[in-house]
């Protein structure tokens, strides 16, 4: 293979070594004058920039210990935001509350937290930067040890059944005011005959509690949310996850919020923060190990544990962030999460203007730069552009699944469906009402991963006529389900299954129209 010299591959490679040993110091060294032009700056475009080392704006961001926000934390990062002027103090605040009130008393400039928090809180500033999303940091475990047929929500409402017929409860435990908590309520509005007053709830400090709380043998915990490295301690330990935000990975995403005041006074500062921030997200994306020995040192974790921790989380490149936030993603997760908290009653009401709540006017340049070092690497790095593109860490296609496999899956649980699959008296042709029903249906079940989650639709009917008319029936109507779904894109393995009148509701007359049901049952593969 002959030598190539051209000045663009030359840069490419200068660039990408610099990823790998802090920023763009090696390209400063080589050539200083280019680094403003690569940037997207000039000198005349500073303006408001503290970049004079005698203008110094001291910033203080208000977290928690969460590892995805260990950058934030980091003396090297801090250290170089230094150098443009700007110092950064981090400040653990664990309630989320207290947070939003020092941002808005002007105690602090910016903050780091949930979108549910952020939209409970309600702090005065707005969502300039996205972090993370976790994609299985945190799980929902059910105590198979003590309670050794609990494998699924269905049995969970199985045991709660027997436990109040036996006049005792069991309890649930979390995180108070945390993913893990947000995770309690996503199981609350998602999952048909899962309700949090059906158990004693002990709210905990951090998961490292509830994970205690769920191996004490002498309390009644049948349910714990928990985060890593709990989680694949529960799996470990023969524990059963039976939910984790791999199969909804949208469902916790972490946000940087500003003041409104800091972003009037001086915006430039923080576009200046995030361009640094990006940059280092960039340089982590190139090679992890840095960012892994940061979690290590940071949670008092092993070197393994700090790799199953970031194996959760994904982080957000510039480009991806303002994709979410310019093309309507950011948008739609605002209202799936704030129904969830209008339906738990922890939010009035759905915002009415939620592009009111971010702004991408500061992200602009760090997704330029981003935008410019992927151009640069494409042609002898394409796996380290998509990387940086976020395409990289995007969930591939699904795997084509057999019908046995999925029926054979084990149980997550049913999805509550709000309204009825109703079809036309004797046949299956669905009604308007059945239509209206399903469509609602659609967009729950595309927030759960199609590479970890497949549906089973089961159809039944009451016992009227014989029972091989009801059996075909029942599969007839549970596959006009299924063909719905997937014309309205659901992408997912799904299977149709007739039950005829063979499965009555208990306490029901089997020959009572409210046998005539669709279950939607999520079920876990791969």
């Amino acid at each position: 293979m002959s030598k190539r010299t051209e000045p663009a591959l030359i840069l490419a490679f200068i660039i990408t070594a610099s990823l790998t040993i802090g920023g763009l110091w090696l390209l400063s060294k080589i050539s200083p004058g280019l680094i403003p032009s690569l940037l997207g700056q000039t000198s005349s475009q500073s303006g408001g920039r503290p970049t004079n080392p005698q203008q110094k704006v001291q910033l203080t961001i208000l977290g928690d210990t969460f590892s995805g926000y260990s950058t934030f934390r980091n003396r090297a990062f801090q250290d170089r935001l230094k150098e443009t002027g700007i110092t950064l103090r981090y400040e653990d605040e664990f309630d989320q509350a207290r947070r939003a009130e020092r941002l808005n008393q002007g105690q602090a400039d910016l903050l780091v937290t949930t979108l549910d928090q952020f939209l409970k809180q309600k702090p005065q500033g707005k969502i300039v930067g996205l972090i993370d999303r976790t994609v299985g940091a945190d799980a929902v475990v059910l105590n198979t040890k003590k309670y050794p047929t609990l494998k699924s929500l269905l049995d969970l409402n199985q045991l709660v059944n027997q436990a109040r017929t036996k006049g005792q409860s069991l309890s649930m435990t979390f995180a108070g005011d945390t993913p893990s908590e947000y995770l309690a309520l996503v199981l609350e509005t998602k999952f048909e005959a899962f309700n949090l007053q059906d158990f004693q709830i002990n709210k905990v400090g951090d998961a490292s509690e509830a994970w205690k709380r769920l191996q004490d043998p002498n309390q009644n915990v049948a349910i714990a949310i928990i985060w890593e490295p709990y989680v694949t301690q529960a799996r470990q330990n023969g524990y059963t996850v039976v939910l984790s935000s791999q199969d909804a990975p949208e469902a916790i995403v972490d946000v940087l919020v500003a003041s409104d005041r800091r972003l009037q006074s001086q915006p430039q500062v923080i576009s200046e923060l995030l361009e640094a921030y990006y940059r280092r997200i960039d340089m982590n994306i190139r090679d992890a190990s840095q960012l892994q020995t940061q979690i290590a040192e940071d949670g008092k974790l092993s070197f393994s544990e700090a790799a199953t921790v970031l194996q959760g989380i994904q982080f957000f490149t510039a480009i991806e962030a303002k994709e979410w936030m310019t093309k309507g993603i950011l948008t739609r997760r605002i209202n799936s999460t704030a129904a969830v908290l209008v339906l738990t009653g922890r939010l009035n009401q759905i915002p009415e203007q939620p592009g009111s709540l971010f702004t991408s006017q500061f992200i602009t340049k760090a997704a330029n730069n981003t935008k410019t070092l992927i151009d640069l690497v494409r042609a002898d790095n394409p796996e380290l552009a998509d990387r940086l593109t976020g395409r990289g860490k995007a969930i591939r296609p699904r795997q084509k699944l057999t019908a046995t496999q999925v029926k054979n899956a084990p149980d997550i649980g049913n999805l509550q469906v709000r309204g009825e699959v109703s079809f036309s008296v004797g046949s299956a042709s669905l009604t308007p009402t059945g239509e209206q029903t399903l469509e609602r249906l659609v967009q729950e079940i595309k927030e759960f991963n199609i590479q970890t989650v497949a549906v089973r639709v089961i159809g039944h009917t009451s016992r009227t006529g014989s029972a091989s008319v009801n059996q075909v029936l029942s599969q007839e109507r549970a596959q006009v389900v299924v063909n719905y779904l997937r014309a309205k894109g659901v992408q997912h393995n799904i299977l149709a299954e007739g039950k005829g009148f063979t499965q009555p509701l208990p306490g029901i007359s089997p020959g009572s129209s409210k046998n005539q049901r669709t279950e939607i049952r999520l079920v876990r593969v791969n």
